[in-house]
């Protein structure tokens, strides 16, 4: 019977996915790759097709060995959005197994494709964050401007239950009790709360974060290849762990509260 190894499948460079994505912008210079989220050249506004973009991207970006060091930013003065009335979420519509199973079947890779990729990744918050904020705070290291904010718009708040990884992330890097209010209220937090908290690593105005970010990507660079790509994974191990065991229990409770009785 013939067996393939990993030397059998078509190998992952930058120009197999650099131009694949409308809302990704990827360039690549010395090993560093920066991934600039956008909508039209402007903040992202987060979609379906956000969504499913992120999924895939992550998935290539780790697969490809020649990335070194990630940068992941917005675009624009935000980092994400567009806040979510209370109970308004758009996508709040019942749904049925059959029409939530794409949903859940991206939901349950996306955030794993993010903790799989073993070059270190520097998170530059360029404003505020309300939408799936557990993205860039899953970071090593994380930058965030002085005109950042964070809230969960997109859940409890806007009538959803917060179970396609914020029910891990938040409380993970918050603590219990404050994570949970966090969800509950859809409480704001300001970029020097967020630092004091340990959310963010270093607060700045907006023009001088992604300088901060490639020196602070240079400087991972001197490491050997190995040292950075192996501590990025011991890092990690266990938010993966988190990840395969509560995730798809939590999207399971998102989709039911959404299903027709």
């Amino acid at each position: 019977m013939d067996t393939m190894t990993h030397l059998d499948r078509p190998e992952t460079t930058f120009g197999t996915y650099k131009d694949r994505y409308k809302s990704i912008r990827l360039t690549r210079e010395e090993g560093i790759l920066e991934v600039h989220l956008h909508t039209d050249g402007g903040p992202l506004r987060w979609s379906l097709l956000a969504h499913n973009e992120l999924e895939d991207a992550f998935l290539e970006i780790g697969r490809d060995r020649s990335n070194d060091v990630i940068i992941l930013t917005g675009t624009g003065d935000e980092f994400c959005g567009p806040a979510i009335a209370p109970g308004q979420h758009p996508n709040r519509k019942i749904m049925t197994p059959e029409t939530y199973d794409p949903i859940f079947w991206e939901s349950r890779q996306l955030l794993p494709n993010l903790l799989m990729i073993e070059a270190p990744v520097i998170s530059v918050i360029n404003g505020p964050a309300v939408r799936h904020a557990e993205i860039p705070l899953l970071g090593d290291i994380v930058l965030a401007a002085d005109t950042t904010y964070f809230q969960d718009t997109a859940h409890f708040p806007g009538g959803m239950v917060p179970g396609d990884g914020m029910h891990i992330v938040m409380p993970l890097l918050m603590g219990l009790n404050r994570g949970r209010y966090f969800l509950l209220t859809g409480q704001k937090i300001s970029a020097e709360e967020a630092k004091n908290i340990g959310l963010v690593n270093e607060v700045l105005p907006a023009d001088q974060l992604l300088e901060r970010a490639r020196e602070l990507a240079r400087q991972l660079m001197l490491q050997p290849k190995l040292v950075r790509r192996y501590t990025r994974v011991a890092l990690t191990e266990e938010i993966r762990s988190r990840m395969q065991g509560l995730l798809g229990y939590g999207l399971a409770l998102e989709g039911m509260a959404r299903m027709k009785s």
